[in-house]
């Protein structure tokens, strides 16, 4: 009996030490550099958003934050990768609202969204901005389903990819204008925003961050955002709801997640952090100057956002007939 108390003792001895290393490991997060894989080239908004996030997080946790571009296959690429990495908080996703709508586009993804990730928080949100080449004859929304109509499957939209927001907004469009507008996938919204500056594509959905640099400049004409309000980084901008199609909204947005099982104390320490980067008036400032928010929220909260997302774009899939080759 004694020797059986023994035996008990120690296991519990050792599950302790156990445990209290587990903890350690935690509360040592970060003690070495962290990827943030952005499943995009560089340049977009989802790159730039990571990017003035890294370098706070390095400046508030004295680790290195590396921004990894992983490109390909509509952001799965990259996404992949983060889910088979180790669960141990140094592999992260930054994931955005193409990650909510690839599960209903793509029949054969090799990860599942909702379940190879432990969400962290938002990041960011905000409305697309339809932007055209400036040699396109059209001033407003009402021109651009006049001159779609008029010639049915002659204009082209460039995305961001197969699956992004940039790609699922203007099918949206297509499906409640009744126009038959192209696509033109890209690997990311720099390439495809230089093809609408080069009249190689007439138009584009895309986020205010990286296209309103590029109106401002003249080299692109913007028509309206495709947000339920005015943007407040553009208030002169209609939007699309109000320019002739009523209830249309799409919103884009950018979060952070780790693999699943990554310990929780990780996690939370995590989101603590950005909750700190956020709040920092020069980030939310320079996010709001574009026409994003900063957007932090709990695992929690992020976690059901996601799968109200999903849902939501499972819809708009259907709705709009959208299929990737």
């Amino acid at each position: 009996m004694h020797t059986t108390r023994r035996h008990a003792t120690r296991a519990l001895a050792a599950l302790a030490l156990a445990l209290t290393a587990t903890g350690a490991l935690a509360q040592a997060w970060p003690s070495k550099p962290v990827r943030l894989v952005v499943p995009y080239p560089p340049g977009g908004p989802t790159d730039i958003v990571a990017r003035v996030v890294a370098q706070r997080l390095q400046t508030q946790t004295g680790q290195p934050f590396i921004v990894e571009n992983r490109p390909g296959a509509g952001g799965n690429t990259g996404a992949e990768a983060v889910a088979r990495s180790p669960a141990d908080g140094y592999t992260l996703l930054v994931g955005t609202t193409a990650h909510a709508i690839n599960p209903s586009l793509f029949k054969n993804l090799t990860y599942q969204f909702g379940k190879d990730f432990a969400p962290v928080s938002q990041l960011t949100s905000g409305p697309l901005v339809v932007v055209v080449n400036p040699a396109l004859p059209v001033k407003n929304i009402a021109d651009l389903i006049g001159l779609a109509k008029a010639r049915p499957g002659a204009l082209n939209f460039a995305s961001s990819g197969n699956g992004q927001s940039t790609h699922l907004s203007a099918e949206l469009f297509n499906a409640t204008a009744g126009t038959q507008i192209r696509h033109v996938p890209y690997k990311g919204s720099a390439p495809a925003l230089a093809d609408t500056m080069g009249g190689q594509t007439q138009l584009m959905f895309d986020t205010m961050l990286s296209a309103m640099p590029l109106v401002k400049a003249g080299k692109l004409r913007a028509l309206a955002v495709t947000s339920a309000q005015r943007s407040p980084a553009a208030p002169d901008l209609p939007t699309i709801a109000e320019s002739g199609l009523p209830g249309f909204e799409a919103i884009a947005w950018n979060g952070l997640l780790a693999p699943a099982g990554t310990p929780k104390d990780v996690i939370d320490r995590l989101s603590a952090e950005l909750g700190k980067a956020l709040g920092q008036p020069d980030v939310r400032e320079r996010f709001d100057a574009q026409g994003f928010s900063a957007a932090w929220n709990t695992p929690e909260a992020f976690d059901a956002f996601i799968t109200a997302e999903i849902d939501k774009w499972a819809r708009v899939v259907k709705l709009s007939g959208a299929t990737v080759e």
